[in-house]
């Protein structure tokens, strides 16, 4: 069963009047639209409402994240971006950082989250992995972010 199957008539009720903000950065713009249009596509497929904010890079994503939780409004959150590694140290930090801050929300504020961020070494990669007729993993961060949404709400009963 796809992952956009399997959410779609795995947990509807569990996800009743659900809703999620998609945090996207599109530093690499053709990978970056593939990823929205897998994560999309799991999302409506679940009749999941969802929002989407851009924001400039991968370490700018947890902040967002971060200022939208205050607001209560979101039940969940999917992270989609690239970080493809060059020369220099840069993709290390940008990397191990955005995945930490994100580890700490998840944990500290209890936050339903799928990640979605690609770290890979090549554009090649990033394209096998963010294209939904292939590796489709904008599409299993929604996923991953509806399991949590639902656990979530198991645990809050």
């Amino acid at each position: 069963m796809s992952t956009k199957s399997h959410y779609a008539a795995h947990e509807g009720t569990a996800l009743a009047g659900a809703k999620v903000l998609i945090v996207e950065t599109r530093y690499y713009d053709e990978i970056a639209e593939h990823l929205l249009v897998g994560a999309r596509a799991v999302l409506d497929a679940a009749s999941v409402h969802h929002d989407i904010v851009t924001v400039p890079g991968a370490l700018e994503i947890p902040a967002a994240i971060a200022f939208a939780e205050r607001t209560r409004d979101y039940d969940g959150f999917v992270t989609l971006g690239c970080v493809i590694r060059g020369a220099t140290t840069h993709y290390e930090i940008v990397s191990e950082e955005s995945a930490r801050a994100l580890m700490d929300l998840t944990v500290d504020r209890g936050i339903a989250l799928g990640n979605g961020i690609l770290t890979v070494e090549n554009e090649d990669q990033a394209l096998e992995r963010a294209d939904p007729a292939r590796l489709d993993k904008g599409g299993g961060a929604a996923a991953a972010c509806l399991a949590m949404i639902g656990i979530k709400r198991r645990f809050a009963r």
